[in-house]
C-alpha cells in the first residue's frame, strides 16, 4: 500500500472501495438511470451521484476525494486548470461590486486575473505585502470585502506565507482565507491546519508531476461559518436556480464546495477531463517521494548558488540565511523545488545564462520531475507593468529554477557551465 493510500485509509476510505485507487477512465458525457425520479433528485441536489460529466465524473471524483483527504477538507472540486480553480473559488463568494484583498507576491497569471479580468467584471482587488501589519490589512477591509487570497509559497519569489497570522486577521473581519498550495502540496504543508478556509491547486504542477495534464482543484475546509455575518449571502440566501435552496442550510460545512460545483462549474463548464484526472491521480501516487527529492535537490542547488561569484542573490525557504526560514520551519516539512536567484548583471545576462543551459529546459512550467528554468520578467509576468513587476519583486535578472529529481550533481554541473 502506498503512502497516499495509507493516508486515505486512515481517513476512512478503504483502498478496495474504488474511492481512492486509480479508477477506470469514465470517458463518458452521460450516465444511465433506472428511474426518472433518480434524475430529478440529482438535478435538485437531493441525491448524490453523477448527472452529466460537465458537473461531475467518477474518474474526477476519485481525485477529488483523495486531495480532500490529503488537505483535510470536507470536499473538493476538480476543474480544468489552476486558473479555473482560483477563478471559481473567488466567484463562489463574490458578486459585481465586491472587493478582495490579495497578497502582492502571487503568480503572474493569478495577479492578472484579480487585478484586470475580475476588475472588468466589477470585482476590485487590493494588493498588500504578505508582511503587511495587522493594522494595514485591517485598514484595507471594506464593507464589501469578501476574502483574503495568498500563496503558501509565493511564485516565483518562494517567500512563505504566515498562514496562521493572516487567517487570524481574516477571521477577525469574518473573511475566509483562500490559500494556493500548489508549490507546497499537502505533502509539505496543510494550510487548513493553520487556519486557511479554502485551498486551491494547480494540479498541472507537482500533483501531476510529469507535465502531461492540465487540471485544478479547490478544497473546502468546511470550517468557515458563512452564516456568522452578512458578508456572504450567496451561501445563505435562497438560490432561485435550485427552487430556493440555501447552501448553508442544506449542505452545512460543505456549502461552499457544493455551490462552486452546482452553480459555477455547471455554468462556466471549466471541466476537468476524465483522462487528465486519471493521469493526475496517477501522479499523486508518487507525490510524497517526489516532493522529498525535489526539496533535497533544491536545497543543495540553492546552497551552491549562494556561493557562486556570478550570482547576485538567492531565495529559497530552506537556506539558513533566508528571511523566510522561520516561517518555513513552522509551516513546511520541505522547501519544495523552486529557487529564485539573480544573475549578476541584468536581463541580458539572465537570458544568456538560460540560453547556455543543456540539461535544464526552458519551458513555461514548474513542478515537473525534470529541471526547468524561466525568466519571469519577460515571460510569466510580462503582462505586468515594470512598476508592478518591481512591486512584486520581479527584477530583470531574476531566474526561476524548478529543480527536478535528476541526480543533483548533474543539475549543478549544468548550472555551473552556464554561469561560467
Amino acid at each position: 500500500m502506498s503512502y497516499i493510500e495509507t493516508q486515505c485509509v486512515q481517513a476512512g476510505y478503504e483502498p478496495n472501495s474504488g474511492d481512492t485507487r486509480i479508477a477506470p477512465i469514465a470517458q463518458s458525457t452521460t450516465y444511465y438511470y433506472e428511474q426518472a425520479g433518480d434524475v430529478a433528485q440529482l438535478f435538485d441536489l437531493e441525491k448524490e451521484g453523477h448527472m452529466y460529466s460537465r458537473i461531475s465524473n467518477p474518474s474526477v471524483e476519485v481525485l477529488e476525494k483523495k486531495i480532500a483527504i490529503l488537505e483535510g477538507g470536507v470536499g473538493a472540486l476538480g476543474v480544468s486548470s489552476g486558473q479555473s480553480a482560483s477563478l471559481l473559488a473567488v466567484l463562489t463568494i463574490t458578486d459585481a461590486g465586491d472587493h478582495i484583498i490579495a497578497m502582492n507576491n502571487l503568480y503572474g497569471g493569478t495577479f492578472t486575473l484579480l487585478s484586470s479580468t475580475l476588475k472588468r467584471l466589477g470585482i476590485e482587488s487590493t494588493f498588500l505585502s504578505p508582511d503587511a501589519s495587522e493594522e494595514e490589512i485591517s485598514r484595507s477591509v471594506r464593507d464589501n470585502t469578501k476574502l483574503i487570497f495568498g500563496e503558501t509559497i509565493g511564485n516565483p519569489l518562494v517567500d512563505v506565507l504566515d498562514i496562521e497570522r493572516i487567517a487570524t486577521i481574516a477571521h477577525q473581519h469574518d473573511l475566509p482565507l483562500i490559500v494556493d498550495n500548489t508549490l507546497a502540496t499537502p505533502i509539505l504543508c496543510r494550510p487548513i491546519e493553520w487556519g486557511a478556509d479554502i485551498v486551491v491547486h494547480s494540479a498541472t504542477k507537482y500533483l501531476d508531476g510529469h507535465a502531461t495534464s492540465l487540471g485544478g482543484l479547490i478544497v473546502d475546509s468546511g470550517k468557515f461559518d458563512w452564516t456568522k455575518s452578512s458578508r456572504h449571502p450567496q451561501l445563505v440566501e435562497p438560490d432561485p436556480t435550485y427552487h430556493g435552496l440555501s447552501y448553508s442550510e442544506t449542505f452545512g460545512p460543505a456549502a461552499f464546495i457544493v455551490r462552486a460545483r452546482a452553480a459555477f462549474l455547471r455554468d462556466f463548464g471549466t471541466t476537468l477531463s476524465p483522462f487528465n484526472a486519471f493521469l493526475i491521480n496517477l501522479g499523486t501516487e508518487t507525490l510524497h517521494l517526489r516532493m522529498e527529492r525535489h526539496s533535497s535537490n533544491a536545497l543543495k542547488m540553492a546552497q551552491y548558488l549562494e556561493k557562486h561569484p556570478n550570482v547576485e542573490w538567492v531565495a529559497y525557504p530552506g537556506l539558513e540565511n533566508s528571511p523566510t526560514k522561520p516561517l518555513a520551519d513552522k509551516y513546511l516539512s520541505g522547501g519544495s523545488g523552486i529557487i529564485a536567484f539573480g544573475v549578476k548583471g541584468g536581463a541580458k545576462e539572465a537570458v544568456e545564462f538560460i540560453d547556455k543551459l543543456k540539461l535544464a529546459s526552458m519551458v513555461v512550467h514548474l513542478g515537473d520531475l525534470r529541471t526547468h528554468v524561466l525568466h519571469p520578467s519577460s515571460m510569466t509576468h510580462r503582462q505586468l507593468s515594470q512598476e508592478q513587476q518591481l512591486a512584486s519583486g520581479i527584477t530583470p535578472n531574476l531566474i526561476r529554477l524548478s529543480v527536478g529529481i535528476e541526480n543533483v550533481s548533474d543539475i549543478i554541473a549544468d548550472i555551473q557551465q552556464a554561469l561560467e
